[in-house]
C-alpha cells in the first residue's frame, strides 16, 4: 500500500514501478495457486525498501533508550516470574479485549511440545520469511536481551519499539491488574506486547510458542490454523502431569476447531491424546513419519543435508545449517507447518517451490542451540534443560564433532531434574565444572556438585560458583592434552547459563 494520498485529478491514473512490479510478480507465478501468488507479490512490494534482517538483539545506542529499557524491565521483573502460575487465561484475555482482539488481526502457527520449540518456530518463520510474508515471532525465554522475544521479519524488534509498546499498553495492563485478585503476570504481559507489536507492524503470519503447556498458556487467546506440536517428555511435572499423556493432555489445549494438527514423533501415550483431542475439535491432523518425515540426512560442513517428506511431495538437497538428528526432524515439522498454512495436503496437492524452501532452511539460525562461539579449544553452546534434550544433544555432539576430551560446563535452574541430565552427559564428557548462573532460579552450585559426584565420580567434578571462572577452568582442562589435541568444552544446563556464557565469550 502507499503512503500517500489517493490521486484524484480525474484522469486514469497510470501504474508506478511499484504496481508494475506487482504485476510482473503476479504473471510469474500464475501456475500457482493465484491466491497465494498475490499474497506474496504484495508482501515483497512491501519489503522490497527495507534491509536485511539481522538475528541478533541490539544493545540501544541512545543512553536514553538503554535506561527507557532498564526501566521496562525492572517493571517487567516486578510482576509473577514466569515459574509462578495461576492457570488461567481470563487476565490476558481481559487484556486482549480491551485492546481489542490484536491477536486476531493476522493468521497464527502454535507450537507447544516439551523440546525443540524455539528451533522449530525459527525455522518456520525462516520458510516463511524465504516465501516473501511478513513474520512475528514470538518464542521464550530469552538467550541473551528479553527484545529477542517479540521478533519482527526474523530480527529482534528493536528496543525504542519495545518500550513503546510497553508504554502504549502500560494504562490497559493496570485496569486489568485493578480488576481481578492477580496482577498480570511477566509472561502474560509480554504475550501481550507481542500480539499488539505484530498487529501494528503488521505481520502477515505470527509464528507464536508456548510458554508451558497449552490449555491455559498465555499464548492460547489466539486461533492457530496450523497447531504445532513438538516431542513431549517429561518436564515441569509438577504443573503439567507425570506422565508424556498426562504432558499431552495439557499440551493438545492449544488445537482449535478445524485446525490442522502439525504432530511430531511423540510417545504412544501422548499421541492417543493429541489424536483424540484432534477428533474431539474436528481438526486434520499430520504425523511425522506417517504424513511427512525425514527420508535422508547427510553430515555435512557446519550443518546437514537433508532430503524431507513433505505433505505436497519430497524436497531434496535442502542444506540446514544446524547439527543433530533431532533438528532434521524439527526442519521436518517445520515444513508441515508451512506447507499446512499455505493449504498444501488440504486445499491442493501442489509442492512448494524447492529453490525457496533451500533458501529459507539455509538461512536457519538458532543462537545458545549447538552454537560454535570459540575455537582453540572449541566451546559450544546447548541450552538442553531436561533429560531428553541432553540425550539429544549429546547424540548430536557425537556425530558432529570429534572431540578427543570434552569437558562440561553445567548450570541448571532449581527444580529441574539435575542428576538426569547429568547422567545423559556423562558418558560424553571426560570431567565436568558445575556452576551457577546468575538467576535467582540457579541451582547452588555445591548442591548440583552433590549430584555430579554421585553421576560422575569425585574425581572428574570440579566446582566453580562464578560462571566466568567455570569458563576459563573448563577451558584449561581442555587445553591440557596439547593446543591440537582435539579438546573441546559443552556449556549447557539452562537458557540463562548459555545466554550469560554467550555474552562472556564476547558474542552478542
Amino acid at each position: 500500500m502507499s503512503d500517500h494520498p489517493p490521486h484524484d485529478s480525474g484522469e486514469p491514473e497510470q501504474p508506478g514501478p511499484d504496481d508494475e512490479a506487482f504485476q510482473e510478480i503476479v504473471d510469474a507465478e500464475q501456475d500457482r495457486d493465484p491466491d497465494l501468488a498475490v499474497i506474496e507479490a504484495g508482501s515483497r512490494t512491501l519489503r522490497t525498501h527495507t534491509a536485511p534482517p539481522q538475528d541478533e538483539p541490539v544493545r540501544p545506542a541512545d543512553p536514553e533508550t538503554a535506561a527507557a529499557l532498564r526501566e521496562v524491565e525492572t517493571e517487567l521483573a516486578g510482576r509473577w516470574g514466569e515459574t509462578k502460575l495461576e492457570p488461567s487465561v481470563t487476565r490476558i484475555q481481559g487484556l486482549m479485549d480491551v485492546l481489542g482482539d490484536p491477536q486476531r488481526a493476522y493468521p497464527s502457527i502454535h507450537i507447544t511440545g516439551t523440546n525443540g520449540k524455539t528451533s522449530t518456530a525459527r525455522m518456520i518463520e525462516a520458510l516463511l520469511g524465504a516465501f516473501e510474508l511478513r513474520t512475528g515471532r514470538y518464542t521464550s525465554p530469552h538467550v541473551q536481551s528479553i527484545t529477542e522475544r517479540i521478533s519482527l521479519d526474523g530480527a529482534p524488534i528493536a528496543p525504542d519499539r519495545f518500550v513503546e509498546t510497553y508504554q502504549d499498553l502500560k494504562p490497559y495492563v493496570e485496569m486489568i491488574d485493578n480488576q481481578g485478585q492477580y496482577r498480570l503476570s511477566f509472561f502474560e504481559v509480554l504475550t501481550g506486547m507481542a500480539y499488539a507489536a505484530f498487529a501494528d507492524a503488521p505481520v502477515d503470519v505470527a509464528v507464536v510458542e508456548v510458554g508451558m503447556g497449552g490449555s491455559w498458556d498465555a499464548t492460547n487467546v489466539i486461533d492457530g490454523q496450523v497447531a504445532v506440536i513438538t516431542p513431549i517428555d517429561l518436564d515441569h511435572t509438577d504443573r503439567l502431569g507425570n506422565t508424556p499423556g498426562e504432558i499431552a493432555g495439557e499440551k493438545a489445549g492449544i488445537i482449535k476447531p478445524d485446525a490442522t494438527v502439525i504432530m511430531a514423533q511423540q510417545p504412544v501415550d501422548a499421541a492417543q491424546v493429541i489424536l483424540k483431542k484432534a477428533v474431539e475439535a474436528d481438526a486434520t491432523v499430520a504425523r511425522e513419519g506417517m504424513e511427512f518425515g525425514v527420508v535422508s540426512r547427510q553430515i555435512a560442513v557446519d550443518g546437514q543435508l537433508l532430503t524431507l517428506r513433505g505433505l505436497g511431495g519430497e524436497y531434496e538437497d535442502i542444506y540446514l545449517p544446524l547439527h543433530g538428528p533431532y533438528q532434521a526432524h524439527n526442519a521436518a515439522v517445520a515444513l508441515a507447518a508451512v506447507e499446512a498454512f499455505f493449504g498444501v495436503g488440504s486445499e491442493h496437492a501442489r509442492e512448494l517451490d524447492i529453490d525457496t524452501l533451500r533458501k529459507g532452511f539455509a538461512s536457519v539460525t538458532s543462537p545458545g542451540r549447538l552454537e560454535i562461539v570459540r575455537k582453540s579449544p572449541t566451546v559450544v553452546l546447548d541450552a538442553a534443560h531436561n533429560p531428553s534434550g541432553a540425550r539429544a544433544t549429546a547424540t548430536a555432539v557425537t556425530e558432529a564433532f570429534d572431540f578427543s576430551r570434552l569437558i562440561g560446563v553445567v548450570g541448571v535452574s532449581d527444580g529441574k531434574d539435575a542428576k538426569g541430565l547429568l547422567e545423559a552427559f556423562e558418558p560424553l564428557l571426560a570431567e565436568v565444572v558445575v556452576t551457577r548462573n546468575s538467576s535467582e532460579r540457579a541451582m547452588d552450585a555445591d548442591a548440583l556438585a552433590a549430584l555430579a559426584v554421585e553421576v560422575f565420580g569425585e574425581d572428574r567434578v570440579q566446582v566453580e560458583p562464578r560462571l566466568d571462572d567455570a569458563l576459563e577452568a573448563a577451558v584449561t582442562l581442555a587445553e591440557e592434552e596439547g593446543e591440537y589435541s582435539g579438546g573441546g568444552v559443552l556449556v549447557t544446563g539452562s537458557v540463562i547459563t548459555v545466554g550469560e556464557a554467550r555474552l562472556l565469550l564476547g558474542r552478542g
